[in-house]
């Protein structure tokens, strides 16, 4: 299934030491966690676009205004992201190509270049959300300019992707460290607000939508969950990062592989849930109104202590620069995945944080360009995921490693789901009413 990739994908090089490893491990030279340790990466590297800075806003007004009554729905849109990171990875580890690349040898040239153009403009509405993200934390944190703290992402990001000159294990390190950072503030953050975990358990398992708005946050958390350029980037980290040389060794790559999804995207919806439980505990009872990233800072050091609002900031430059990071890695793959040909890394770099610039710079409202980005990303989302589920589902692109029945209807529910909500969102900002949710 190989033969049609003429030229390795430069994101699946990997250092001397981890392709040892990886060998070792298929040759079942090693055991226990350290069988599974050279296999970690891909789905901790696809988990930032899952805790990103817009979960981050969405997160914070589902916990402040309906405390934990929508949990169940991030416990829900965790194992939807789940399915489909999954199906993501096995395509590129059965088929030796990424998803953009199936694209290109599979459809007509006229669909090709029309998914390349959105999927472009995708990227760049996709680092919108996540630049700003970052740029907000440090311009508050260090007291500085918003258009400074801009600039020191873009430098900072740019500066990781340089990583990659080292082999592809050390950048995948970094972004694993910049996850770990997010955890941990979370973590931290759980032990500074009140939290009553009999209410946390109970909500996380029972669903319910306490009104028509709470209806519209959590039509924003499952519309929002499954991102275009997680399902592109996925596929292209695993379709080279390691060569099976037998049908055994495969399958043992796809169950690692779903072994890494489960427990780093379990790691994810952890993190969002903390965010929610946060917000609730911290601004449910007195301060529900709070919505923003801005508002929550300022409302969290009266209330916690300047302690607690640092580490909300710690954790939003992470998100920030990690997600803007994997965001600029995606775009690479998926314009040498359609078209053939990649752009300089500073240049792609630049052309994806132009919209940021423009925003700020013309005085732009941000929440208004944050809102017309995810108008843009529900619009490129039908593309990627509607292929997905196409590919894994048929025997000439995935031979016997193709979904059952069982997997395949899962995967047609949930793309249905997920895109049916992004309809709903798109309507909404446009100011459609829709029955049942809040004008």
């Amino acid at each position: 299934m190989d033969d049609r990739v003429k030229e390795p994908v430069r994101h699946g090089r990997l250092t001397e030491k981890t392709t040892v490893a990886i060998r070792e491990a298929l040759d079942g030279r090693r055991g226990g966690l350290a069988m599974l340790l050279p296999f970690a990466g891909p789905a901790v590297v696809v988990s930032v676009a899952y805790m990103d800075p817009g979960n981050f806003a969405t997160n914070i007004q589902a916990g402040a205004r309906y405390g934990y009554s929508l949990l169940w729905v991030v416990l829900l849109a965790n194992v939807i992201a789940m399915l489909f990171q999954a199906l993501s990875a096995k395509l590129g580890i059965v088929t030796g190509q990424n998803l953009a690349e199936l694209c290109r040898t599979h459809f007509p040239k006229p669909l090709v270049w029309l998914m390349w153009g959105v999927s472009e403009v995708a990227a760049m509405a996709t680092d919108l959300a996540e630049f700003l993200g970052g740029a907000i934390g440090l311009a508050l944190l260090f007291h500085m300019p918003l258009f400074a703290g801009m600039v020191l992402t873009a430098l900072i990001t740019y500066g990781l992707l340089l990583f990659e000159k080292a082999g592809f294990r050390p950048l995948e390190l970094a972004i694993g460290a910049l996850v770990g950072i997010v955890g941990l503030c979370y973590l931290a953050e759980l032990f500074l607000t009140p939290v009553h975990w009999p209410d946390v358990a109970r909500h996380l398992f029972t669903p319910q939508v306490p009104d028509a708005q709470a209806l519209t946050i959590a039509v924003g958390i499952i519309g929002a969950t499954v991102m275009p350029h997680a399902l592109f980037l996925h596929s292209g980290l695993t379709q080279r990062r390691a060569s099976a040389r037998t049908e055994g060794e495969r399958v043992k790559l796809v169950r690692f592989s779903n072994i890494e999804v489960m427990i780093a995207l379990t790691i994810a919806g952890l993190i969002n849930m903390a965010m929610v439980i946060m917000a609730s505990g911290a601004f449910h009872a007195g301060h529900p109104e709070v919505a923003e990233i801005e508002s929550a800072y300022h409302t969290l050091a009266p209330l916690l202590g300047i302690g607690a609002a640092g580490v909300f900031l710690l954790s939003l430059i992470a998100s920030g620069i990690s997600s803007s990071v994997v965001g600029t890695m995606a775009g690479q793959m998926v314009m040498q995945g359609f078209v053939g040909f990649q752009i300089p890394l500073w240049l792609r770099r630049v052309v994806t944080m132009i919209p940021s610039f423009l925003v700020v710079g013309f005085g732009v409202n941000a929440t208004q360009a944050l809102v017309v980005s995810q108008v843009v990303l529900s619009i490129a989302l039908p593309f990627p995921m509607v292929a997905l589920v196409w590919f894994t589902c048929r025997r000439q692109v995935m031979g016997v490693y193709r979904s059952h029945a069982v997997t395949a209807a899962l995967a047609i529910a949930g793309a249905v789901a997920v895109l049916s909500l992004n309809v709903v969102l798109v309507l909404q900002i446009f100011g459609v009413q829709i029955p049942g949710l809040a004008t």
